[in-house]
């Protein structure tokens, strides 16, 4: 004769309690790695697209593109999608997407023309082309032709910078994380009153096309001396966009801005 042994029921119920107590401190630390892993495939995909884009500038005489398309000017930003197919064709599609927004949606729950996303991890369509996105060029880093009076309707011409061979390049934007294929920021625009699916109209408020709370209060970005980082959400009107633009703008701390006058949603994030 033997005596079977077992768990009994209070041996059980602890043995469950010590792991959902372990799981409820592993998991956030997980979610963080998680996020940071994330963040650094976003940068590595800035830093190939800074070597990309250098490469373009080298074949071009030190320029970026004109803004114009085999001589045309085009929507969608194919000014510079179609520019740079040569330079990607051999990468892989993920190169176009932070790992943060991957996926895309033709417009259909939010109505419209079917091309731009609903919430931060969402990546831009382009359904005229079938291309899926999530990074956007900086418009005022273009070259336009000669004669140009304005570049889809941004002016002044005056302002775009041309070329990446420029004093102070490490505070130029050139390429981010954004909602859209690219953007003309300036200095007055306002912050997007919510976080997501941020309205602009042309030559207004087309920093809210910059400002997507990608990673934690953060957007990924490449400026003109081809070094990548993160960039505050604030800290995104602190940077030359053109060439007359002000860096102490309304919506700085040394322009006087004061943290209750940013939508509530940006209140929390670090000023600048």
């Amino acid at each position: 004769m033997y005596r079977r042994r077992a768990f009994t029921l209070i041996e059980l119920l602890v043995v469950i309690a010590i792991i959902a107590i372990l799981m409820s401190v592993l998991l956030p630390a997980l979610q963080r790695i998680r996020k940071q892993a994330k963040t650094t495939i976003c940068l590595a995909h800035l830093r190939q697209w800074g070597l990309l884009f250098s490469m373009y500038c080298d074949d071009n005489d030190g320029h970026f593109f004109s803004g114009q398309w085999q001589g045309q000017w085009t929507g969608s930003g194919q000014f510079w999608r179609y520019a740079m197919a040569p330079y990607t064709k051999d990468f892989s599609e993920d190169l176009w997407c932070c790992p943060q927004a991957t996926k895309h949606r033709a417009w259909g729950a939010g109505g419209g023309g079917g091309t731009l996303p609903e919430w931060s991890d969402e990546a831009w369509y382009v359904a005229s082309d079938d291309a899926v996105g999530s990074y956007g060029l900086s418009g005022w880093v273009l070259n336009p032709p000669p004669g140009t009076n304005s570049v889809y309707g941004r002016q002044p011409v005056s302002d775009h910078w041309r070329s990446p061979r420029i004093k102070n390049a490490n505070n130029v934007p050139v390429f981010f994380g954004m909602w859209w294929v690219d953007a003309w920021p300036r200095e007055n625009d306002n912050p997007p009153t919510k976080d997501f699916h941020p309205l602009d109209t042309v030559n207004q408020d087309e920093m809210n096309r910059v400002c997507v709370d990608r990673h934690d209060g953060y957007v990924n970005g490449l400026f003109c001396d081809w070094s990548v980082r993160k960039t505050g959400l604030k800290e995104l009107w602190t940077l030359k966009w053109h060439r007359s633009y002000n860096v102490n703008g309304r919506w700085t701390k040394a322009g006087g801005c004061a943290p209750s006058d940013w939508p509530e949603w940006m209140r929390h994030y670090k000023d600048y």
